[in-house]
């Protein structure tokens, strides 16, 4: 199962995502505190320094967290593709915040000298997008292995397993509250789902976050080739040819649908977009990636 186009086309956001937790998982653990960076109860105590504040929320602090994290963040940027960018980054601060808040409440709750201190990384983002991954993402595809039924959502699911339970209690409650920043934003609390970042702000960080993807260019030439090569407006001699009856589009499969629904696009949009491409979903999903970017 994949989360739509290779790349990060169409979700800058989550590059930048990627890139800072990269970068400051790398930083601190050549400096040797990758191991210190979660947050304890002795740190609330004390007073939390902004850039531990930072560094618990991006810095995995292992190489295989750092793996399966950065896989998790890559494939459910199909949410962003989804909402879009602007909505996305508001999820990414409500999960990132509530789940936080929620740590730091749990550790003054608890008190626990076994539970010294918490995993680093963005444990709130990754498993807050877990819930509309388990509400939002059909199942479409289901397999067999050794007498075990799996789906084509499966292997996220263990991915994230293993990332929830990587530092055990240090790891689990993190993701909890992660889940339950997640739950919170799908039932709208506090109106969150109808907030948008003001277009000033958007539009002053979106010089550094949107490129021109090769892809886009691809698809701007191929349209230029397209119009060039077309009868009706290469010559004007040519407009007299009698035009040849249009060929009925097939219908689409289901299972073709519902691999474009996964992606994030409605299911009448991607029906049509596999009529016009005529049920090639690549370039069904071209045609649906170009008709947002309009």
């Amino acid at each position: 199962m994949n989360g739509g186009p290779s790349g990060f086309q169409n979700a800058p956001v989550t590059r930048v995502t990627v890139l800072v937790s990269s970068i400051f998982t790398i930083v601190f653990g050549v400096r040797g505190r990758s191991h210190r960076l979660g947050l304890s109860y002795q740190d609330i105590v004390k007073g939390l320094q902004i850039w531990r504040i930072f560094a618990s929320v991006f810095a995995f602090s292992s190489t295989p967290e750092l793996m399966f994290g950065l896989y998790l963040l890559y494939y459910f940027r199909i949410f962003e593709r989804h909402i879009g960018s602007n909505k996305y980054t508001v999820f990414i601060l409500f999960s990132v915040v509530l789940s936080s808040l929620l740590e730091i409440l749990a550790l003054m709750l608890i008190k626990d000298l076994n539970l010294s201190i918490l995993a680093s990384g963005p444990y709130g983002l990754i498993f807050a997008s877990f819930v509309p991954f388990y509400f939002d993402i059909p199942v479409t595809s289901r397999f067999r292995i050794l007498g075990l039924n799996f789906s084509n959502k499966s292997f996220i699911y263990v991915a994230g397993l293993q990332l929830l339970l990587s530092s055990w209690r240090q790891s689990l409650l993190p993701g909890i509250c992660g889940l339950l920043a997640g739950l919170l934003y799908r039932l709208n609390a506090f109106g969150i789902r109808k907030i948008k970042i003001p277009k000033a702000i958007a539009s002053f960080f979106s010089r550094f976050f949107s490129s021109s993807s090769p892809s886009s260019s691809y698809m701007t030439s191929r349209r230029n080739i397209t119009r060039n090569m077309s009868p009706y407006a290469s010559h004007p001699a040519q407009r007299n040819y009698p035009a040849t009856a249009p060929v009925p589009a097939p219908e689409p499969p289901e299972s073709s649908i519902a691999m474009l629904v996964s992606m994030g696009f409605d299911s009448n949009s991607a029906r049509q977009a596999l009529m016009r491409a005529r049920n090639d979903i690549n370039m069904a999903t071209n045609i649906l990636l170009e008709s947002q970017s309009r």
